[in-house]
């Protein structure tokens, strides 16, 4: 898998590919990259499979998992090409008890 983000990225940026910092571990939550005016291109990650990854590989519960993805992940700034991360949109309403344990909203 990781090779396949890593062909994707020469193929899109092969000016600059060997700058944009991957996550590692958190292969199956990538999306893809990320623009922004001003920001150079990063990386960028599904945060609930990213927690998801935590709980499955790691064992960690939903609130061991968030904790340790909010500060050893999100909050490791490594420069310009610090991968990001994104909550996607749900197309539907979850009303508080109808929440699963497995939904990060972050």
């Amino acid at each position: 898998m990781k090779d396949n983000i890593v062909e994707y990225l020469q193929e899109q940026h092969p000016e600059i590919y060997t700058d944009i910092l991957l996550a590692d571990g958190f292969e199956e939550a990538f999306m893809g990259v990320s623009y922004s005016f001003g920001s150079a291109p990063k990386a960028c990650y599904d945060t609930h499979k990213c927690i998801d990854i935590l709980q499955k590989r790691d064992g960690m519960t939903l609130d061991e998992a968030v904790e340790y993805f909010d500060y050893n992940v999100t909050g490791a700034y490594v420069g310009d090409f610090t991968p990001s991360f994104m909550v996607p949109f749900q197309d539907q309403e979850v009303s508080e008890g109808d929440a699963d344990e497995n939904d990060y909203l972050g």
